[in-house]
């Protein structure tokens, strides 16, 4: 089978095998909340979700552990009607292009596409590519675009520099982005990353909140790269102190420095401007706080939120009228993007799988018993029903 078949075969079945793991509910982790009917990003309707995952063990030896994830805030038609967004770098050792138009305009035009460091470029410029595809040139008579596109190192069990990611990838995240459950674990952006020193990868969350007399959604995705042992907590159980086996970043005996990374996308349906979204985007670093995160001096912690609202606004016309909550009322949205955020990163560790990589490197996933076995120890079990 040549290589890019083989990569998608893979991508496919890695991606089954992710949605079908149980999430952190069900193994009675305890959250705050209510979450949407999937618990995903997709609960915000429009919101659609793509991913490419590549793994490929390479005659030269060389492995292959990476990919690519799409979000589009308006499913396909992202490309036509942008979203109010903003963005918000917690720490800026990291990467998201297009965010100086994003903060200056206020617009997100076009998905947030998430890969490895050294493919920004290639997937930046496949969404440009696409989006020429996709339809005609605006009243100038150019085809103008800043895509967002955002990294986490995957250099410990990923070939970074043999470049597998291709436009083709990028491409194909963005045809087969979708509504509905997202994979999570070892699948898209997410393949070859590590958070807390355990497998990591891509998680989701949701949150239903009640504002006045109307029901909103927020919805939060992460590629989660980040962390030491040590300070890792659960639902508030310090269990890094106790699971102290396979630490990929530190030993017994040895520190290390908090290098990694992690992208939060979060989006709702609520209708907010674009400074009121700089403010949940930097919620999102509240729910990264409740896992124990100190956002190190090598740590990209980089977020970034939109809001599906308001789409008659958006369009190109000299006068625009757009609804917003009160800044009185927005509580409950930021209390929900630090719970969904939360959610989203235990997810991630949840689903993961054990995983070997280039060079020998190796992370384990963390062990749902023994987690377990804590947090009842801790008061912080609930079965699921």
């Amino acid at each position: 089978m040549p290589r890019c078949r083989l990569a998608f075969a893979l991508c496919v079945l890695c991606g089954v095998a992710s949605a079908a793991e149980p999430r952190a509910r069900e193994l009675g982790i305890p959250f705050d909340g209510t979450p949407g009917p999937l618990n995903a990003i997709t609960d915000v309707a429009g919101v659609t979700v793509g991913q490419v995952t590549l793994i490929e063990d390479l005659p030269n030896g060389h492995k292959v552990r990476t990919g690519v994830t799409a979000i589009l805030p308006r499913g396909h038609d992202s490309f036509d009607v942008p979203a109010f967004g903003a963005s918000f770098a917690l720490n800026g050792n990291g990467e998201m292009t297009g965010t100086a138009w994003l903060e200056e305009s206020g617009e997100l035009e076009g998905p947030v596409m998430l890969t490895n460091t050294h493919s920004v470029g290639v997937v930046r410029d496949a969404v440009i590519a696409e989006r020429v595809r996709a339809g005609g040139a605006d009243a100038s008579g150019y085809w103008w675009s800043l895509p967002v596109v955002a990294e986490t190192w995957d250099g410990d069990l990923n070939d970074i520099n043999g470049f597998h990611v291709r436009p083709e990838h990028a491409a194909q995240a963005l045809r087969d982005a979708k509504s509905g459950p997202v994979a999570e674990g070892n699948v898209g952006g997410g393949t070859g990353t590590i958070c807390h020193e355990f497998k990591c990868g891509i998680g989701t969350a949701s949150r239903r909140v009640h504002i006045g007399e109307r029901d909103y959604t927020i919805g939060v995705l992460v590629q989660a790269n980040y962390g030491l042992r040590d300070s890792l907590r659960i639902a508030g159980a310090p269990v890094g102190k106790y699971l102290r086996d396979d630490r990929v970043r530190s030993g017994a005996h040895t520190a290390a420095a908090d290098t990694g990374s992690i992208i939060i996308v979060v989006a709702t349906d609520a209708p907010l401007l674009p400074q009121q979204l700089k403010r949940i985007a930097k919620r999102a670093g509240m729910g990264l706080a409740r896992m124990g995160s100190f956002a190190g001096n090598g740590s990209g912690d980089i977020f970034v939120a939109f809001s599906t609202a308001n789409a008659q606004a958006l369009h190109d016309t000299p006068l625009q009228q757009a609804s917003f909550i009160g800044n009185d009322h927005v509580d409950p949205l930021f209390e929900a993007t630090a719970q969904a955020a939360e959610e989203s990163i235990v997810n991630a560790m949840i689903a993961a799988r054990d995983m070997q990589g280039d060079g020998g490197h190796y992370a384990k996933a963390i062990p749902h018993a023994e987690l377990i076995k804590l947090l009842k120890r801790f008061g912080r079990y609930e079965p699921s029903h």
